[in-house]
């Protein structure tokens, strides 16, 4: 995807130095750019844990390239112990979205191999798991874009889809997972329209994902967190398309928090409701998503607080009195009985455990997934 008409993916290992990792900082989307230097696993667990990066395969990665940092500071007498720490901090930094455990579960899995170790072998892991997540998100906007153009010659008029949070390619490496298809569509002549849900409290819809429609030139419409329910009685929603950080075994769904609501708001108005979901991001030892998934508690001054660009600087601003407590929950769960279907790598089914499970077992080529 590109930016200012120049392609970009979302991390990258610098050009001239191989001991630096790139990112681009999220916070300061949409009003500046900034690309970011990671030397140290430290800095990379700040990145994550502060959201210069954020969305389940970015952070995955991130995780991923962490752990080569890692092992460019560890010491040789030391190196798995110094390693399962470094493991152990970057697991900590976001505990909901799964990628990020198991990218470097991954990365550990080369230090167990008992061959001679050396720090290129996460590098070079990294860098395929990286391949790997825009593969699957490719191919997510290969087995979606279907479900669009059914919609298009159905009614033969702009199809009109419902998106939360950011799902898009800057929560990705490039293409995205919820708005893979949606740009597949966009790319293939049919005539869409995006209905962006603002997201609070960090606004990521209202900030990110209308930042990177623009830029690609899709039309869109940042509404109110609350707006997706009365535009759905009013039939201007024929498609709602999410991501997910974490999906149960059973296709239970935990997203950014309001997805729920969302889901219910489709399923009493007959609207297809369907979750972007690389096998990456499902959990195959969850079957209870409200009783097994951990739900972040972030800071309250994300609640508290939000962020602009007032007379060419990006500042905060106080919404709330001072004194109020706020509660600030990151992530909900979405029943698989709310979800019309997940949108895999593999092919689209519905959200249940015998249907993951027959995809599971489909040929597949992705390395990581071996």
């Amino acid at each position: 995807m590109k930016i200012n008409n120049q392609h970009y993916h979302t991390i990258w290992l610098k050009e001239d130095d191989e001991k630096v990792i790139q990112i681009i900082d999220q916070r300061y989307l949409p009003h500046e750019f900034i690309i970011e230097d990671l030397t140290t696993v430290g800095q990379v667990a700040r990145a994550i844990k502060e959201m210069h990066v954020r969305g389940a395969p970015l952070i995955g990665v991130t995780a991923a390239y962490g752990m080569y940092l890692a092992a460019l500071e560890a010491r040789p007498e030391s190196l798995l112990d110094d390693m399962s720490i470094a493991a152990k901090q970057l697991k900590s930094t976001r505990p909901t979205a799964v990628n990020l455990a198991w990218a470097v579960d991954q990365q550990m899995k080369i230090l167990a191999a008992g061959r001679e170790f050396e720090p290129q072998l996460l590098l070079r892991h990294a860098e395929q798991i990286k391949k790997d997540s825009i593969e699957r998100c490719r191919k997510i906007g290969l087995y979606g874009l279907p479900l669009i153009e059914e919609i298009y010659k159905r009614k033969n008029s702009t199809v009109n889809i419902l998106t939360h949070c950011n799902a898009g390619w800057i929560a990705c490496i490039d293409y995205g997972t919820a708005t893979a298809p949606i740009y597949a569509a966009h790319d293939a002549g049919i005539p869409v329209h995006v209905w962006v849900d603002e997201t609070r409290p960090r606004n990521q819809g209202a900030r990110i994902t209308a930042f990177e429609l623009q830029q690609h030139g899709v039309p869109h419409t940042v509404i109110t967190d609350n707006a997706g329910g009365h535009l759905m009685q009013h039939g201007e929603v024929d498609l709602v398309l999410v991501g997910t950080d974490r999906t149960t075994r059973t296709g239970d769904v935990c997203n950014k928090i309001g997805t729920y609501l969302k889901a219910l708001a489709a399923k009493d108005n007959q609207v297809p409701f369907y979750v972007g979901a690389p096998f990456s991001s499902i959990d195959w030892t969850l079957s209870d998503g409200l009783a097994e998934i951990p739900i972040e508690l972030r800071s309250d001054t994300e609640v508290k607080y939000i962020q602009g660009k007032h007379e060419g600087a990006i500042k905060k601003v106080l919404l709330t009195p001072a004194e109020s407590p706020a509660a600030n929950y990151a992530f909900d769960v979405t029943p698989a009985r709310l979800v019309t279907g997940l949108i895999t790598e593999r092919g689209i089914c519905e959200a249940n455990e015998s249907a993951l499970q027959s995809l599971l077992e489909k040929e597949n080529t992705l390395i990581s997934d071996r």
